[in-house]
């Protein structure tokens, strides 16, 4: 489990401004449901606006109606059944994959990370209704955000994530997590939970996602709430991985893993096959109404025959050790247009974009054979609605539009695109059949760069073509040379963070100094005040260090804390974080930890320790430490409260004659100590 992403570096990427975040209606829902008293019916009218988000959210309502129940028709019955923190959720999910489904990371595949992120949420769909882990429309918008952060990298560094996503490919390469920590001083699942944590998703879902990857390495009891919404997208992201893979003994394996699993998730074997099979026909049914191009949906119920045919055989019995499978063939999608241009220049491989929206098919035809004497690349709307997605979708460098239109007449249309970024980039001819200066005038003010009059002359519109043209060639000077400032500062901001986890960092052991400590304990005690969690901590202190300084020299010593240092990594749990705050002192951190637990762990540390010994010349010399253990109580004023009991916990390790673990429990409120306990 990565630890969180420091609230300091997260701000500095958010302020960048090229952070995934949602976008026009989006937006103005997710500001509403902040407000305590927003009404449902003005939720309604601003989803209202844009049918894309009506008819998704309707289709997500719709899976969760009962059989016997009339099928939800308005926006007003999908809030109803979906909820407002459902509502909120997806269509925040729904507006990055509509604004976010390509960009500029060219070794990125993102109609496979979007088609993985909505198979992953329909399986939490399902599987909640199965288990009641949690309700099933959340899970859905757990599922369809929960990789947020590798998109996020993707967008924020197109260049270097592309590198990394080449380098993790390589045989023998290491994790692609360990590589994005290499290259970003973070990863994505840092990422993605700072970013659900920013979007005010409940802790609950934050950390089970968290977790998600690494299911069996969990801390959460057995039983609990988080642990079961924990093991429904564990289920889920298996069940993506199994969708978008296209090797067959993958898939088995796969399946194998899935089919194993489904007791602990409380499902019969039978019942997870039909889940399944219901996963499978949704995802392509709602992959088709996204867009998304789908490789051949997995037949689950002919998986699971094989896996029951054979378990013995290699799949069967490979299933529990195989690692996710994530095969890596990236499909060159459209990039961003700056970059499209920079690759083509004059005549290039990949000709300018046009579109044309006119409801006259004679019109069309016309401006069609113009548009590609001069070698672009040509699209065509017949009404306003169409030309609005098709110009968000193609991204098109000029467009054409006539001024009376079907749904939506082209000055509106002009006024729409110009309140998007992308609009802001398109050169836009409007088609009028007057010219009088009122006319010109209103065209202009709409966001209109130029006009034609009907009928249509081939040779004037040539001309205010190739005008256009030097309006586009400019505007992509000035994306590249933004571009590049844009790479520079995120190289600079990769940078800052090395230099600043540099100044958090113990260079002798690698842990995390006294500054980051003293922050992160905060932190921890923050949260837990909050969530109402417990929380431990430890103070390790190393017996009789000054002695081997003085007798073997700081050599031996810093040997011993190098060697102390890397047997307290290997016996701590995931969730835990250790720190080097003195000269011999170790503090841990134990979030979501009693002292029962707490003690049961510093004594595996202990343990560890104490195994450890090294040859100095001729002698050997003994590592032992005494572990002092406390946990925060209701009469703990702060964070300094609960160290100051661990560190007395520590000196009574010592007292009682080193090598052992203590804590010191007060009972009453009115100070001293009540009980020590060894």
């Amino acid at each position: 489990m990565s630890p969180p992403l420091d609230s300091t570096r997260f701000e500095q990427i958010r302020a960048s401004g090229d952070l995934p975040s949602p976008k026009g209606t989006a937006l103005a829902v997710i500001r509403l449901t902040r407000q305590q008293d927003v009404s449902t019916a003005e939720l309604a009218r601003v989803i209202g606006a844009d049918p894309a988000f009506v008819g998704r959210l309707i289709k997500a309502a719709n899976g969760l109606v009962a059989l016997n129940r009339r099928p939800v028709a308005s926006v007003h019955e999908a809030l109803m059944v979906l909820g407002l923190p459902a509502v909120r959720t997806m269509v925040l999910g729904f507006s990055l994959l509509s604004h976010y489904r390509r960009g500029a990371c060219q070794a990125f595949d993102y109609n496979r990370f979007w088609s993985s992120s909505l198979a992953r949420a329909l399986a939490a769909q399902v599987f909640a209704e199965r288990t009641r882990a949690a309700p099933a429309d959340e899970l859905f918008a757990v599922g369809l955000l929960g990789s947020v952060g590798e998109l996020a990298l993707a967008t924020l560094y197109p260049a270097d994530y592309a590198a990394v996503l080449e380098a993790a490919s390589k045989p023998g390469a290491a994790s692609l997590l360990e590589l994005e920590q290499e290259r970003f001083a973070m990863d994505q699942c840092e990422l993605t939970g700072a970013m659900l944590e920013d979007w005010g998703l409940p802790r609950i879902f934050i950390d089970a996602v968290a977790q998600a990857r690494d299911p069996e390495g969990t801390h959460l009891a057995e039983g609990s709430r988080s642990r079961r919404i924990l093991q429904v997208l564990a289920a889920a992201r298996g069940v993506a991985e199994i969708c978008v893979s296209d090797d067959k003994a993958a898939r088995t394996m796969l399946a194998a893993r899935l089919f194993a699993d489904a007791p602990r998730l409380g499902i019969e074997r039978e019942c997870i096959v039909a889940d399944c099979e219901r996963i499978s026909s949704l995802w392509v049914e709602w992959g088709g109404m996204l867009q998304l191009q789908q490789p051949r949906a997995p037949r689950f119920a002919e998986l699971f025959e094989q896996v029951e045919a054979g378990p013995g055989s290699a799949a069967a019995a490979g299933a529990r050790a195989a690692p996710a499978v994530r095969p890596r063939n990236p499909v060159q999608l459209p990039v961003t247009p700056s970059q499209a241009e920079a690759a083509s220049g004059e005549g290039g491989a990949h000709p300018q974009r046009a579109l044309i929206v006119d409801d006259e098919p004679r019109t069309r035809a016309g401006l069609r054979a113009v548009l590609e004497q001069v070698h672009y690349e040509v699209h065509e709307a017949g009404d306003g609605r169409e030309g609005m997605e098709l110009a968000l979708e193609l991204q098109p460098q000029i467009m054409i539009l006539d001024w009376k239109l079907p749904e939506l007449d082209g000055p509106d249309l002009v006024r729409a695109l110009r309140q998007t970024r992308i609009g802001q980039a398109i050169y836009m001819i409007l088609l009028t059949r007057s010219d009088d200066d009122e006319h010109l005038v209103a065209a202009f003010e709409a966001g209109a760069d130029d006009f034609i009059a009907k009928p249509l002359r081939p040779r004037v519109l040539a001309a205010r073509l190739r005008a256009g043209q030097r309006v586009v060639r400019l505007q992509q000077e000035v994306e590249r040379e933004h571009e590049e400032i844009r790479h520079f500062a995120s190289q600079l901001a990769v940078t800052n963070r090395r230099l600043h986890e540099a100044a958090l960092t113990d260079a002798l052991t690698g842990f995390p100094n006294r500054r980051y400590a003293i922050d992160r304990i905060q932190q921890e005690w923050s949260a837990a005040q909050r969530w109402g969690r417990p929380l431990s901590c430890m103070i390790i202190d190393l017996d009789n260090f000054k002695q081997i300084n003085d007798t073997h020299g700081h050599d031996v010593g810093d040997e011993v804390l190098r060697s102390a240092a890397d047997a307290l990594r290997g016996a701590l749990r995931g969730q835990d974080v250790v720190c080097r705050t003195g000269g011999d002192e170790f503090l841990a951190i134990c979030p979501e930890t009693d002292l029962p637990h707490a003690l049961s762990c510093a004594e595996r540390l202990r343990n560890a320790l104490d195994k450890l010994s090294l040859q100095a010349g001729d002698a050997r010399v003994a590592i032992s430490a005494s572990i002092g253990v406390a946990m925060r109580e209701h009469w703990m004023p702060d964070v300094d409260a609960l160290m100051k009991q661990a560190d007395l916990g520590a000196y009574l390790a010592k007292q009682k004659g080193r090598n052992r673990v203590a804590t010191v429990q007060k009972t009453g409120d009115a100070g001293g100590v009540d009980a020590a306990a060894d």
